[in-house]
């Protein structure tokens, strides 16, 4: 899928007789899947996204998911051809924030500096949540690995909060830091152990990838898997607000 199209949410099964289906939600915008209006369709296995109507649709606490009704999808054997789709959006029908507040996809890429020194810190590569938001930061200038391949690169975890981040200028694609004494000293040094047994332990995994492969009878199924428990990280369109100074 090309990068002008953002994930909002993937089909995960029917919803009883009448076409309906669930959607794990991947948005932190329940009007993706409330509000009736044009989305579009990724099926698995395909580039371009299909553009289809959603008339209705409405939350489930319990399950932490949307059920919502499709145009065309009038029966259980339609809405069932949609598991493991995924839901979509143009890019830039994304809606407007409050003040202070950042849209994920905007953060990841930016480039860290350290605001007194001015000395170059890293790139943005994800925004994880754990209590207060944080911003994954690779250190130094190594270009990303090839699609599919482990990132290895050292990384640190900034708390995203006006104390330690006062400046993100989305316009020059750059954060300013004031990180606390040690704050990217401990964290570079662990990063970096951690990235060396990382990379041991993906070279003996692949290895038994490869055995175990080799071992399997012709034909025989990959076991099932949930796509509800295997969402990211963090939500790609979920906004994210610095927390005020104290």
């Amino acid at each position: 899928m090309q990068d002008d199209w953002m994930t909002v949410g993937r089909i995960v099964s029917a919803q009883g007789m009448q076409g309906e289906v669930r959607v794990y939600p991947e948005s932190d915008f329940p009007e993706r899947f409330l509000q009736p209006g044009d989305r579009w369709l990724l099926r698995p296995n395909t580039t371009e996204p299909q553009q289809i109507r959603l008339l209705s649709g409405r939350y489930v606490p319990k399950k932490n998911l949307y059920v919502i009704r499709l145009a065309g999808v009038v029966d259980r054997d339609q809405a069932e051809a949609l598991r493991d789709t995924t839901l979509v959006v143009p890019v830039s029908d994304r809606p407007p924030l409050d003040p202070g507040e950042f849209h994920i996809l905007d953060l990841i890429g930016l480039s860290v500096v350290d605001q007194t020194t001015q000395m170059a810190i890293g790139v943005v590569v994800d925004v994880l949540s754990a209590g207060n938001d944080l911003l994954e930061v690779a250190i130094g200038e190594t270009p990303p690995p090839e699609p599919g391949l482990p990132d290895l690169r050292p990384k640190v975890l900034i708390p995203f909060v006006y104390a330690i981040v006062p400046t993100v200028d989305l316009k020059t694609q750059r954060i300013e830091i004031v990180p606390p004494p040690g704050l990217l000293e401990l964290q570079t040094e662990s990063e970096e152990t951690q990235a060396q047994e990382k990379e041991k332990r993906a070279q003996k995994k692949q290895a038994r990838r490869r055995s175990r492969t080799a071992a399997t009878p012709q034909g025989a199924a990959n076991p099932p898997t949930d796509p509800a428990q295997s969402s990211p990280s963090t939500s790609p369109e979920r906004p994210i607000p610095k927390l005020p100074k104290p």
